[in-house]
């Protein structure tokens, strides 16, 4: 009769040490911040990486999403003959919520696979401790820069998002369903508010922390050889893409709760 207990105990004790030496792990590494030095090469390198070569599939996303949204809405609102709320919806969702989360997604699957993998490679291979011997700091060396570029480019990748999956949602309003240019666009201007923007770019800070930690965290400790590699970079793919989803209502909760 117990055992089923004692496995639920194990695994939550399990759970808990797994999250204790995640957060240990963040902490260490946002404290190399405040030290020198600071390895500026390695830090545009992963910047670069992420905010230039993901731009791509992030813009192609947000674009198809937001015709894809003005498009939906359109059928649905036209049975009460809301058409005009169209706009409206399309930049609410595209700003506070598709933006964010499609385009961290997005990164997450290539970028959080891409650092799991290198950083994993680097373990089995034993250049972590190679660097250790050199008087290397593994953490300051590898970690801190893609965590520091993964704040700052999410944002700049979800502001794009932002543009481009509402220029789709215009794109489809006033070719295909019948919008007046001007009109659709002084309806999107004067419906968007502030927070709308920053809550977005809020949770597009948050998230790129959370892509880059999960990839950095996965590759440090995978062992095993190829076979470990390929599971550090399948969970951290995984991982980055459950936490983003669940934090991403707890953010909405905090900006737009009543």
């Amino acid at each position: 009769m117990l055992n089923p207990v004692a496995a639920i105990g194990r695994a939550v004790l399990s759970a808990c040490r797994e999250v204790g030496a995640l957060v240990l792990f963040a902490l260490e590494a946002l404290s190399h911040l405040l030290r020198p030095p600071f390895y500026a090469r390695q830090f545009l390198r992963h910047l670069a990486e992420i905010a230039y070569f993901s731009l791509p599939v992030v813009a192609l996303t947000a674009i198809f999403t937001g015709m894809v949204l003005a498009l939906q809405s359109y059928t649905g609102f036209v049975r009460f003959n809301a058409e005009g709320a169209v706009a409206n919806v399309v930049v609410l969702s595209i700003t506070r919520e598709l933006g964010p989360v499609i385009a961290s997604l997005m990164v997450a699957g290539r970028i959080g696979a891409s650092f799991a993998a290198e950083i994993g490679t680097m373990r089995v291979t034993d250049q972590i401790d190679a660097l250790t011997t050199l008087s290397t700091n593994p953490m300051k060396y590898l970690v801190t820069p893609r965590l520091l570029a993964g704040v700052i480019a999410l944002p700049f990748l979800v502001a794009v998002a932002d543009i481009l999956g509402v220029m789709g949602g215009w794109l489809i309003g006033t070719t295909k369903l019948g919008f007046n240019s001007a009109g659709y666009l002084k309806a999107t201007l004067d419906f968007l508010e502030v927070i709308d923007v920053v809550s977005g770019l809020v949770k597009a800070a948050v998230f790129g922390f959370v892509i880059t930690l999960m990839g950095c965290w996965c590759g440090y400790y995978s062992k095993g050889g190829a076979q470990g590699v390929g599971a550090a970079t399948t969970m951290a793919v995984v991982s980055s893409s459950i936490l983003i989803l669940a934090l991403d209502y707890v953010l909405t909760e905090m900006f737009f709760a009543q």
